[in-house]
């Protein structure tokens, strides 16, 4: 007991150090497969990530990101086999908030694509990093 109270400042330091490592997924809101703008930029060049938009016709018209495919949330069990083949590939899913592509990450999963991960904040997040983007 006296270890305890003879290091209380040292058990406080590991406390607050260890919640300072929990606190990211904490504001995440938990949410596994999730990636910044960043991260998704990097998976794109390095591992030639497939960008799939799952918003509604008129969302992707105006304004998607450069070379994402448009597969709607609701077609996406039916089309995403045709639309990305390997499945080993990273497959980044956005729409406009990261609400509905948190959705297509969980359809993705349970297809066999391990790798699918949602843009966290969706193409608000993209386009306030100004981070170039199409009209279709």
């Amino acid at each position: 007991m006296s270890f305890f109270i003879d290091n209380w400042v040292l058990i406080a330091a590991a406390f607050v150090s260890g919640a300072m490592l929990v606190w990211p997924a904490v504001k995440a809101g938990g949410r596994a497969g999730t990636l910044g703008v960043n991260d998704a930029v990097l998976l794109m060049n390095r591992e030639k990530a497939v960008v799939v938009d799952v918003c509604e016709a008129n969302e992707f018209a105006a304004g998607h990101i450069i070379g994402a495919k448009h597969v709607p949330l609701g077609e996406l069990e039916a089309k995403l086999p045709g639309t990305v083949k390997n499945k080993a590939n990273p497959v980044i899913f956005v729409c406009a908030s990261g609400a509905r592509s948190n959705r297509a990450v969980a359809v993705a999963k349970k297809l066999g694509y391990e790798n699918a991960q949602s843009l966290s904040g969706g193409m608000g997040a993209w386009r306030e990093a100004n981070m170039p983007i199409e009209k279709a």
